[in-house]
């Protein structure tokens, strides 16, 4: 496939996101999942072009769309020609409900002594899945570890690709037999006569008198209670009439306990997780005690991973909020979340959303632990309006007490509020020759920098900031636009926008009280948000972001523009739209959150 750049892909993802996302959100996710077997090299440039073909049929703008990313030889050609029609309607999908009935079949022919055969096939799908093995060794493996088991090596075949199936391992008559003889057994004696009633089915569907479907719901009927018929039954169907049962199967037995009916391994809990919102992932956890057990370990690692994601609006017709993440290109959804649609958004801090009410109040709303706090004021009227705050939300060193610092956009106050006395402190700059601009965490002291670029530590016990004395101070204009950033809560940056293109970044060296101008970044990545907020992290490949690089998102763009520097130069800045209004007509990227930080100040710091 062609190198297409991130906001290519973006585009196009957003693209099919705005044309499934309401009546065919499946059709969406099921292209993140094709996109997603791509990368990980389980299908091929072929069937990538097969399957985005039949999810796009009837929409040519998005077919043409995704040509752009395809060399020649692969583009969709309009209509599709008759080959690929034929090796479209022969090829195979593979889906979830089909991965889970199939490992539920391996699982049940090899219970009881021979469970080291399931095990080590798992441990064969983890091994292909990290990459250590590729599809010809699985292969082999798989055709030795289910010798003597012809339905499940051929339900196995049903996941690869044509050219790794071997045509001479078929069903053959001697299969059959096998399979009737097996039927007779389970149904002699006083249940003859149900195994007469399969063979008359055979007979009427050889006859063409029933069709297949009814073939499939009469045999369900008639092996009610013997699931494993069922399931070799169903290998020798066509593949669009193979039988699916449930997870929970009836066996017959009294249902004791709910958590004796759920203990699917933990692989398969981790292939579910994957395919779930954040919704669902939290009722998920509540449906039995070894689920909860997975999910504490799942959600610590989820938590941990995939950072910064995008925050995305969308447009007035549509009112949800959505999460990207860029190199998984995965997006997750909350129905939770959407109910906020409506208010202001000022940004993101300690994995929260903090938005602005039109009652004269701020929503702190944190989508992944759903935990929401509500702050009222009247020392000063709330605007109701989008990015009309600049906000840090930080907790007290091991207590669930909060610190909330917002300063107006508009009137340049800065307001601090404290939950452990439930109330609001002004910090004036009435009369000062500066104003406070930005703010951040660093070993659990809160520093702001003003305009006149003064560093600064703001007071947790009095309505004051104590500025540092600094050796050097760079030069700034009424045109530079000056920010702080907290890099692992291990160095703290300066940004210097001059005149919204040039980009300067200089570390201010406690130990020496001096800053640094620095001419790369090294092993820091830096995002930047619609012209509020910059984040920073070093050692970003292990995210799959570039070193030395400068990532931005605007209003009024739905891209995110990505700048790349050399080992002398900083990445080239983007021009920022602090002025901007963001688009009405589509979605539109907001902020980068990044979930997993949680700053906390240190109340005895002050003393």
């Amino acid at each position: 496939m062609k190198n297409c750049t991130i906001n290519d892909a973006l585009e196009l993802v957003t693209a099919v996101k705005v044309e499934f996302h309401d009546k065919n959100r499946e059709k969406y996710h099921s292209f993140l999942e094709i996109l997603k077997d791509y990368k990980a090299q389980r299908i091929d440039t072929r069937v990538v072009r097969l399957k985005v073909y039949q999810l796009f049929e009837g929409h040519k703008d998005l077919i043409l769309r995704f040509n752009t990313f395809v060399s020649t030889q692969y583009e969709i050609k309009l209509p599709l020609d008759c080959d690929d029609r034929q090796q479209q309607c022969g090829r195979l999908e593979v889906g979830l409900e089909d991965a889970l009935a199939f490992l539920k079949r391996v699982k049940d022919v090899f219970q009881g002594k021979s469970k080291e055969k399931y095990d080590e096939f798992i441990e064969m799908m983890n091994d292909f899945k990290a990459q250590r093995i590729d599809t010809s060794v699985v292969v082999d493996r798989v055709k030795e570890l289910f010798k003597g088991h012809t339905t499940l090596i051929l339900g196995f075949y049903d996941f690869l690709p044509k050219e790794y199936r071997d045509d001479e391992l078929r069903l053959e008559e001697k299969d059959a037999l096998a399979f009737l003889k097996r039927v007779g057994d389970v149904f002699q004696g006083k249940n003859r006569e149900e195994y007469n009633e399969f063979l008359e089915i055979l007979k009427d569907f050889k006859a063409q008198r029933i069709d297949t479907s009814v073939v499939v719901d009469r045999v369900k009927e008639l092996f009610k209670g013997h699931t494993n018929l069922i399931l070799e039954f169903s290998a020798f169907l066509p593949k669009n009439y193979r039988i699916r049962l449930p997870l929970q199967l009836q066996t017959g037995n009294k249902v004791k306990k709910v958590a004796e009916n759920c203990e699917i391994p933990w692989d398969l809990l981790d292939i579910i997780s994957w395919k779930l919102d954040f919704d669902d992932l939290f009722g998920f956890a509540g449906v039995c005690k070894s689920w909860r057990e997975f999910h504490k370990i799942y959600w610590r690692n989820f938590m941990a991973s995939q950072e910064p994601l995008l925050l995305q609006k969308s447009c007035h017709d549509k009112k949800s909020f959505s999460f990207i993440s860029i190199h998984d290109q995965r997006v997750y959804h909350s129905k939770t979340i959407n109910h906020f649609w409506n208010l202001a958004y000022s940004g993101s801090s300690s994995g929260y959303l903090i938005m602005t009410t039109e009652n004269n109040s701020f929503i702190l709303m944190n989508p992944f632990t759903r935990k929401k706090m509500e702050i009222n004021t009247t020392a000063f009227k709330v605007e109701f309006s989008i990015f009309a705050y600049h906000v840090l939300l930080a907790f007290g060193k091991g207590s669930e007490e909060f610190v909330f610092v917002a300063i107006c956009t508009s009137s340049n106050s800065l307001h601090v509020y404290q939950s452990r006395n439930s109330d609001w402190i002004t910090y004036s700059t009435k009369g000062k020759p500066w104003k406070v601009v930005d703010f951040v965490v660093l070993h659990n002291t809160i520093y702001v920098v003003t305009d006149k670029a003064k560093i600064g530590v703001l007071s947790l016990t009095s309505a004051n900031i104590k500025f540092l004395e600094l050796k050097s101070t760079p030069k700034v204009t009424s045109s530079s636009h000056l920010r702080l950033v907290s890099c692992d809560d291990a160095r703290l940056l300066m940004i210097h926008i001059l005149s919204r293109r040039i980009l300067n970044v200089y570390e201010i060296d406690l130990s020496i009280k001096s800053f640094v101008e620095m001419k790369t970044l090294g092993d820091i990545a830096l995002f930047y948000a619609s012209g509020k907020y910059f984040y920073a992290m070093s050692n970003p490949g292990r995210w799959g972001y570039e070193s030395n690089s400068l990532h931005v998102i605007n209003l009024s763009s739905t891209q995110c523009i990505v700048s790349i520097g050399n080992d002398n130069n900083l990445p080239e800045y983007i021009s920022h739209d602090r002025l901007s209004n963001p688009p009405k007509g589509r979605p539109y990227l907001l902020d980068w959150c990044f979930k997993h930080l949680h700053y906390e100040v240190d109340y005895s710091l002050d003393d």
